[in-house]
C-alpha cells in the first residue's frame, strides 16, 4: 500500500478552526490496530520581507487513555483564564483601538524608568 493511500484511508474525521494567522486542525485517524487516536495540528503562517510565506506547525497525538486527564486539565486551565480575565481578548493585535496604559494616561509620561534626575549624583 502506498503511503498516499494509507493517509487517505488513515484519516477518519477532521474539522478545522481557521483563527487569524493560526489554522487548528482536529484528525482523528486509526493506528494499523485500527483504534482511533487524535492529532491536533497548529498551523501558523510566517511571511518574509520578500512576499513568500512558510508555515509552522506544532502537532499534539492524543490517545484514548488520556482524553479524561486532557479534557480536565483542558478546562481547567480555560476556565481559569476566563475566571481570570475575561473572555474579552486584549492584545494589540487583536483590538485595533488598543492603547497601552502610559499612552492612554493611566500612568503618567513623568513617571517612566527613562526620567533621570542628574541632580541627585
Amino acid at each position: 500500500m502506498s503511503e498516499q493511500n494509507y493517509n487517505e484511508q488513515d484519516e477518519i474525521f477532521s474539522q478545522v478552526l481557521r483563527a487569524g494567522r493560526r489554522t487548528y486542525f482536529f484528525d482523528v485517524r486509526a493506528t494499523k490496530a485500527d483504534d482511533y487516536y487524535l492529532t491536533i495540528t497548529e498551523s501558523k503562517k510566517f511571511t518574509h520581507d520578500d512576499g513568500s510565506f512558510n508555515y509552522k506547525k506544532h502537532k499534539i497525538y492524543l490517545y484514548k487513555e488520556d482524553f479524561s486527564e486532557f479534557n480536565e486539565m483542558l478546562k481547567a486551565a480555560t476556565d481559569y483564564i476566563v475566571n481570570e480575565k475575561g473572555e474579552e481578548v486584549i492584545s494589540e493585535r487583536h483590538q485595533s483601538d488598543y492603547t497601552k496604559p502610559e499612552l492612554n494616561g493611566d500612568i503618567p509620561a513623568t513617571e517612566s524608568f527613562t526620567d533621570v534626575s542628574f541632580e541627585d549624583i
